[in-house]
């Protein structure tokens, strides 16, 4: 009877070694004599069966210090293969690991995971005053929900999930083809590792089912154009009991025909007529809210003049207080007049002059005569 050679003179390291460089040289060894690479050659798989028995003992610790201890008399039984087969079917995720044919061991299903559902968006509309005021919103959705019936399991009342038994859960088999292994999905279970045999009625084993649902959405005061709102659970629902997802709606605003927006300034124009801009005036006007507010314009207010309310614009959504209103004057330049209103105009005009101030930067022009 031939005498076994070292474990360690096998795998060509020292005694000393640790558990990768093993493994690093088993892979070396394994990939030189593979019978696959060394087709019909006896010695190649004699010295392949000879290296994964001396890796069977020295990857385990408990046998390697057996070995250690007592040599090949602390290691009977092992190495005892009649086939090659019978090393790939013992050593199966050894060679996915050291060829490449799966990284880590399949996970076995024994039912249904849950999984979260997905994220919904959805666009509202409100008016310029509703960003300005806040507001509640009635909205439609129709999205998944929880299947009441079986209360998001796909089983008939009663009944449960079973595990695959063609693939006994891994929702893929793997077919090994000489040198390599191709992981193809679960036929019988089209890669889920499970099977209803019993679903639910109304869900057909989905776990839910998509409805509309009427949902009322609040709409902070100050809220500006394309901001997006969260709700929390309100997207689809998971599957198989899993966490739902979230709903985002975008806000758009229309644009208003007295007031606009600018920044956290509620900006519109005050049409005034000449005698109020020359003689200044107390007016009162009405905020978009419909409230009233009472604003003085100086004498002499010249046109475009920016007259601010502080704290009359938008809430700020981040941090406190509001911006302002803001109100920008204009006039109010008649097309037609009466002959008595034109007289007195002329009138005027004699009585301050036809020649405009010089002002700082502009151009000025000598009068020649009114056009009518």
């Amino acid at each position: 009877m031939a005498t076994k050679r070292d474990y360690y003179e096998i795998l060509g390291v020292e005694r000393s070694v640790d558990q990768d460089e093993i493994k690093k040289s088993y892979r070396k060894l394994a990939l030189k004599y593979h019978p696959d690479r060394n087709p019909g050659s006896k010695e190649a798989e004699a010295k392949f069966r000879e290296a994964t028995e001396a890796y069977e003992i020295l990857s385990d610790a408990a046998k390697r210090k057996q070995y250690d201890q007592f040599g090949h008399a602390g290691t009977q039984g092992a190495g005892n293969y009649e086939n090659m087969e019978d090393i790939f079917t013992n050593f199966g995720d050894i060679f996915e690991t050291l060829f490449g044919q799966g990284q880590q061991r399949r996970s076995r299903k024994s039912g249904p995971v849950p999984q979260r559902g997905h994220d919904l968006s959805q666009k509202i509309d409100i008016s310029l005053k509703e960003s300005y005021q806040g507001c509640t919103k009635e909205i439609k959705i129709y999205h998944f929900q929880p299947c009441e019936r079986c209360k998001g399991s796909g089983c008939k009342e009663g009944s449960k999930p079973t595990v695959c038994s063609q693939c006994q859960g891994a929702g893929s088999i793997m077919h090994r083809q000489g040198f390599f292994a191709v992981d193809q999905i679960c036929p019988a279970c089209h890669g889920q590792g499970f099977k209803i045999s019993n679903p639910c009625s109304d869900c057909r084993e989905q776990s839910r089912i998509q409805k509309h649902e009427k949902l009322s959405v609040t709409i902070p005061a100050g809220i500006y154009n394309n901001a997006e709102l969260r709700i929390l659970g309100k997207g689809d629902a998971g599957i198989f009991g899993g966490e739902s997802g979230d709903l985002y709606l975008t806000v758009e605003i229309a644009a208003d025909r007295v007031f606009s927006r600018k920044g956290n300034d509620l900006v519109t124009t005050l049409t005034l007529t000449y005698p109020q801009l020359v003689l200044g005036c107390q007016i009162e006007i009405e905020n978009i809210d419909g409230g009233k507010e009472t604003i003085k314009i100086p004498r002499g207010c010249p046109v475009a003049k920016e007259i601010i309310l502080e704290g009359k614009g938008f809430a700020k959504l981040r941090g406190h207080g509001h911006g302002n209103l803001i109100i920008i004057t204009t006039c109010d330049i008649p097309s037609k007049l009466s002959e008595d209103a034109k007289a007195a105009l002329m009138a005027y005009a004699e009585k301050v002059g036809n020649s405009s101030q010089q002002g700082s930067g502009g151009i000025s022009g000598f009068f020649k005569k009114f056009l009518g």
